[in-house]
């Protein structure tokens, strides 16, 4: 089944909108108005929509071709207000600072730090991490232990600590 079943405008358009949004930050209505340009009529909350819906599929069915990630990885979380309420934002990008994974998280322990790790490894699961540098936080050595007694990561990954991260 076609995740653009029963859409009212062609595929190539909702791509389009999509694709321009995501890669050139074009606000909505910008780009309601240069659909209009192009004779598309189009609502800017439309387009809102369609951001929402495909930009994660399309994001997901992409990475496999972005080329593998450094084996160098860098991971740190920070304090973040989404609607509302805060939470931590989990990040981990390579080397070069290409994203690996992140995640959302009310809790900073060593839980959220295992599930954070463990999405990461699953992302890019073909090239698994040489090293890892993390900041000062407790958390990040107990969760790498255990992905490594269960087998999910190398043992002979390098975890590092960087207070400055």
């Amino acid at each position: 089944m076609s995740i653009f079943k029963r859409r009212r405008f062609p595929i190539a358009i909702i791509l389009l909108c999509v694709r321009w949004y995501c890669k050139y930050g074009i606000s909505y209505r910008g780009l309601a108005e240069m659909m209009s340009e192009r004779g598309v009529s189009v609502n800017p909350s439309t387009i809102f929509r369609w951001v929402q819906r495909y930009a994660p599929e399309i994001e997901k069915r992409v990475r496999p071709y972005q080329g593998h990630r450094s084996g160098s990885w860098r991971v740190d979380e920070t304090y973040v207000r989404v609607g509302g309420r805060w939470l931590y934002l989990f990040r981990a990008v390579d080397k070069h600072g290409r994203l690996i994974a992140s995640m959302l998280s009310g809790r900073r322990d060593t839980g959220a730090a295992y599930r954070f790790l463990r999405k990461a490894l699953r992302a890019v699961s073909d090239y698994p991490p040489s090293s890892i540098t993390t900041d000062k936080l407790a958390s990040y050595p107990k969760a790498i232990r255990r992905l490594q007694n269960e087998g999910l990561l190398p043992q002979d990954v390098e975890h590092r600590t960087s207070k400055y991260l």
